[in-house]
């Protein structure tokens, strides 16, 4: 089967497409022939070598998927040749493992691509527990944009943030392709939503998914932000980390929460504690959440009150530039391959 795999860790040169022995499902496994791989932030980080420097090469990146099964190990249940399902990105790998009440936190919870082969090649293996069935009347290619992004997106506003009707919520890079989701997500809960962008194409993008107020990062976002919300947000949801945490509890009112599940800007933050204690505000962590979360959004899909957020699309020959938009920033919502 061809595949794009990386050959060591580096810049998106890395990349090479070639031919790679299709897997075989084991039993409680589904072979998925795979039509659009989405493309994540994480596939970046874990190229460059920060996150596995372990990894043994040629490797295969992505976690997100979405296809058409096309045999199944023994003992498979519940699934027929030729339906469309979309894997879970991440899930626990020991087959004993029942996961914890917070699927990440699974003594072997595991995201796809991160130490296992990945999705940007024809034919990927799964467990049928972890794989659900994609909605009917939405294209591969959409489908692909949603998975990790959609997941994360509904456990950090929803379950973690606690988001609910009439809160005020600042997203943090709302045309990123997680932000995007988290947008909607908290309009979805009846949120009033505020967004920070880096341009005015993305400024007009994020008005579109139906931000209320849209913030442009060079302006002066923390009164901006104070003046719209009456002193301060609900909820601020920071996928960017490093320097952006210190500026995203600042726009939070006193008691406000900052929900915090990303690290573009950086790996470490300095914050004012008294900037915390005095005003008892809260800060916490989120990574991907469970089927639980994953359904309760394409679901929201299905109806429409979630849109996939599509940027565009590349095929597998076209991995490193794929990957050098995504280092770029450049995406407008969410990168995918379009693989059969």
């Amino acid at each position: 089967m061809k595949a794009a795999v990386i050959t060591g860790f580096g810049t998106p040169s890395v990349f090479q497409t070639t031919n790679v022995s299709r897997p075989v499902p084991k039993a409680h496994e589904l072979l998925v022939r795979i039509e659009a791989a989405g493309i994540n932030r994480l596939d970046h980080y874990i190229r460059e070598g920060g996150v596995n420097p372990d990894l043994t090469f040629p490797h295969i990146l992505g976690s997100d998927a979405v296809g058409v099964v096309e045999d199944a190990g023994n003992d498979v249940t519940g699934f027929s040749v030729g339906e469309r399902v979309i894997p879970m990105p991440g899930y626990p790998t020991n087959p004993t493992d029942d996961g914890a009440d917070v699927l990440a936190v699974s003594p072997s919870y595991a995201i796809r691509g991160l130490a296992e082969n990945g999705t940007y090649a024809e034919y990927m293996t799964v467990p049928a527990r972890w794989t659900l069935k994609a909605p009917e009347g939405i294209s591969a290619v959409d489908l692909a944009t949603l998975p990790m992004a959609l997941v994360t997106a509904v456990r950090a506003v929803k379950v973690v943030g606690g988001v609910k009707k009439n809160d005020t919520v600042l997203v943090q890079a709302g045309a990123s392709g997680t932000g995007s989701f988290m947008v909607q997500v908290a309009k979805a809960l009846g949120a009033k939503v505020a967004a920070t962008v880096r341009s005015e194409e993305k400024r007009a993008f994020v008005t579109g998914l139906g931000a209320d107020l849209v913030v442009n990062m060079k302006e002066d976002t923390l009164n901006t932000v104070r003046e719209w919300s009456g002193g301060g947000v609900d909820v601020v949801i920071d996928n960017l980390g490093g320097e952006s945490l210190a500026r995203s509890v600042e726009m939070s009112r006193p008691l406000g929460l900052t929900v915090l599940m990303g690290n573009v800007l950086g790996l470490e933050s300095v914050l004012p504690v008294r900037s915390v204690f005095f005003p008892q505000r809260r800060i916490a962590g989120t990574l991907m959440g469970g089927v639980d979360d994953l359904e309760w959004g394409l679901g929201q899909v299905q109806t429409g009150t979630v849109k996939p957020t599509l940027d565009r699309t590349y095929s597998l020959d076209e991995a490193e530039a794929a990957h050098i938009r995504l280092a770029a920033g450049d995406a407008v919502g969410n990168i995918v391959f379009e693989v059969s």
